[in-house]
């Protein structure tokens, strides 16, 4: 990754995690989480291995849940600390949006950024498919919320 953010600083990395999956030692698990931080993923999902019936590691030795649910909580720590950290450097910039839809059970609109971050606007239903240039004004975790900047033009996606 460092090479990647050395050739091009506005590379961001995404990733799934399976965590306690068979075999897992703690050192195993201490070098998951030294990646998490040199890496500052962006946007990630994390979950407990879970056997598949039918699949090789069906037939492996499970890791203790108290243990795994443990390794699940810190992991997820650090990795919503680093999307937290991203969303937030996004407030008070204009960003392009390529909107996707009407949300259900409101009159605001749902787009994503070049990031893939969800992006909650105001808007309306001659905006889906084109990319509007969105004033952040808040985030959360999972979600940067704004306006549309009126003085930018829409483009067709």
């Amino acid at each position: 990754s460092d090479l990647l953010k050395e050739r091009n600083p506005s590379n961001k990395f995404s990733s799934d995690f399976i965590i306690a999956y068979p075999g897992e030692t703690e050192n195993d698990f201490d070098k998951t989480v030294k990646l998490m931080r040199q890496v500052e993923f962006i946007n990630s999902y994390s979950f407990i291995f879970s056997p598949r019936p039918g699949t090789p590691a069906s037939n492996l030795d499970l890791i203790d849940y108290e243990v795994a649910k443990d390794r699940l909580i810190k992991v997820q720590k650090i990795l919503f600390q680093y999307q937290l950290k991203h969303n937030e450097s996004f407030v008070g910039k204009k960003i392009d949006v390529l909107v996707e839809n009407k949300m259900k059970k409101s009159q605001m609109y749902f787009g994503r950024n070049e990031y893939l971050n969800g992006v909650i606007f105001g808007g309306n239903e001659k905006l889906v498919g084109k990319t509007v240039k969105i004033k952040i004004d808040k985030v959360n975790q999972n979600n940067l919320f704004g306006k549309i900047d009126s003085k930018s033009d829409m483009k067709a996606a």
